[in-house]
């Protein structure tokens, strides 16, 4: 099925002075214009392209990604205001529409707004909304501690980063669990810690709980000291930002692997890094 505000895998019917026209399948043929059009796109081939409306609302097809598609949440630059919304830009060529409908404040070009991007069923055409809430799960979450969501960076507060939970439920980040940085707009993944019950939103770790990497992590650590002639300048004295740069994983849970390889007797401690014990 090819989707508006999706990239879809379409085959290539026909070519045209104007481009090449690809199977649409339930919406017609859907033209990519020339500009787009690559050497190896020959009549019969599948080409990758995303679907929207034109500047005169046409069905087209093109290879440019935008940075959100439809069902996402973004935040995204204001770019121009006018009698009918604010236009913010998504990484295309045609900006994206925030009607005025769907707006919460005034939006002020070169500022930045958290967006919902959907498509309006009456008229085709990719719009987004700044009333987050509408979009979000009536349901009550049903995660279990440590199951893996995918997080929408919302923003900072004093506790911690507010996010969204696959796309579905408010949850929050605290202060303490943030083992790396990260920025508003930004998807990444986390760990379910626990839901609260009197508001129903989700605490999320960045990582799980320390105790279930440790071991592997040992492994890690074990296995780049046997490649660096078994030295490594890292130890429970370097920086969080060291440790995360070069072993992906927080410095408390770096303290717990190599103390757990210490009282193996596996490896020394030393001020300025560990080595491999004789």
């Amino acid at each position: 099925m090819i989707e508006i505000g999706y990239t879809n895998k379409m085959q290539v019917l026909r070519q045209s002075d104007n481009g090449i026209y690809l199977n649409g399948e339930d919406l017609g043929e859907i033209l990519m214009p020339k500009r787009y059009v690559t050497p190896d796109m020959k009549v019969g081939s599948e080409v990758d392209a995303f679907v929207y409306t034109d500047s005169e609302d046409r069905l087209v097809a093109i290879t440019d990604v935008p940075v959100a598609h439809v069902g996402q949440f973004a935040w995204l630059e204001c770019v121009q205001t006018s009698k009918v919304g604010a236009f913010l830009d998504w990484g295309l060529e045609k900006d994206l529409l925030l009607p005025f409908s769907e707006q919460k404040d005034k939006p002020s070009v070169g500022r930045r707004y958290f967006v919902y991007i959907y498509l309006d069923q009456n008229t085709n055409r990719i719009v987004c909304s700044q009333k987050l809430n509408k979009f979000l799960s009536p349901r009550d979450p049903e995660y279990y501690h440590g199951e893996k969501v995918e997080i929408f960076i919302h923003q900072r507060t004093e506790l911690g980063f507010k996010v969204i939970v696959d796309n579905a439920h408010w949850g929050m980040i605290y202060n303490s669990e943030m083992f790396r940085p990260v920025h508003s707009g930004e998807y990444t993944y986390g760990y379910v810690n626990k839901i609260r019950e009197d508001d129903m939103r989700i605490d999320v770790m960045l990582e799980k709980s320390s105790a279930k990497l440790v071991d592997s992590t040992e492994e890690i650590i074990y296995k780049k000291l046997q490649d660096n002639r078994g030295y490594l300048p890292y130890s429970d004295k370097s920086s969080p930002d060291d440790i995360q740069r070069v072993f992906g994983i927080s410095k408390k849970v770096f303290k717990k692997a190599i103390g757990g390889l210490y009282k193996q007797h596996l490896i020394v401690i030393e001020e300025g890094g560990i080595k491999l014990a004789k």
